[in-house]
């Protein structure tokens, strides 16, 4: 087996094939592998967080199904669209189906994902392997080096809270529940189910870190009722508002490099692989 790494900075298998890439002036993406000879199984690697990233890997499996590759993979870490998995309000697209629809047209063998945002995700992909966030989670607490609970920051997580914890061993969940207005997304009505949580450290587990709204409501829903440090665990790390409110409301935050590479002193970076 052979590895194509379209993102240079994400390459989690040894024997990567030569490549090069690059963008016409009128926005098109291209690609030329190099290597010619190539083994007739090859899994290509890439993070994708636009449409000319999805473009690429469409481009780089044609380009080894032209130099007779019979099996093809994909590891896509982070699946583009996870979290539009439904629709909310007429007009919407449902826009993890277009993604997952692209991708069943080109036959891989097999695509690999990490931690998707639900079931619908792997249940609209074609010959897919689920990379669960146990390890994640359980390297996260090796960092943190002290007993800590899970935290489940809503209902949506709590299926997948119980599976880490029991994976963990047992480790003890608090269940909490916010509120989201579907139109405007605005966030309100944090629920922490728990009457005194005595100081203990409170790892807040989730998929997903956006904007960082949820995690921020949560912290002061948790610190209301006696959490003690606070750390968040969060399976990929988008962060589009930064770091400096994240920071002082967590003692440590610990995500994976599934979206990109992170180099931030508030930030401790766990590769998938």
């Amino acid at each position: 087996m052979k590895y194509l790494h379209l993102d240079p900075s994400f390459a989690p298998y040894d024997k990567s094939i030569d490549f090069e890439s690059f963008t016409f002036t009128g926005g098109e993406p291209h690609i030329k592998i190099l290597e010619q000879g190539l083994e007739d199984a090859v899994t290509i690697t890439h993070r994708i967080n636009s449409f000319n990233d999805l473009g690429l890997l469409l481009l780089a499996t044609d380009a080894l199904r032209r130099m007779d590759v019979k099996v093809i993979n994909a590891f896509i870490p982070y699946f583009p669209a996870a979290r539009q998995d439904r629709v909310m309000v007429p007009g919407e697209s449902l826009s993890v189906k277009v993604y997952a629809d692209i991708i069943n047209t080109q036959n891989y063998n097999r695509v690999t994902i990490f931690d998707p945002h639900s079931e619908v995700t792997p249940a609209l992909l074609n010959n897919v392997k689920v990379i669960p966030n146990y390890e994640f989670v359980k390297e996260s607490i090796k960092e943190i080096k002290e007993e800590v609970v899970l935290v489940s920051p809503d209902g949506g997580a709590l299926k997948k809270i119980y599976k880490v914890s029991e994976y963990l061993g047992g480790i003890e969940v608090i269940e909490c529940s916010k509120k989201r207005d579907v139109k405007t997304g605005r966030l309100s009505g944090f629920r922490v189910y728990e009457e005194d949580l005595k100081e203990k450290h409170c790892l807040i587990v989730d998929d997903i870190c956006d904007g960082g709204g949820t995690f921020l409501g949560l912290a002061e829903a948790l610190k209301q009722k006696n959490a003690g440090t606070l750390s968040l665990a969060i399976s990929h790390g988008i962060f589009s508002n930064g770091f400096e409110q994240l920071g002082k409301q967590f003692d440590a935050i610990y995500t994976t490099n599934s979206c990109k590479d992170i180099d931030q002193e508030v930030i401790t970076q766990i590769p998938v692989l």
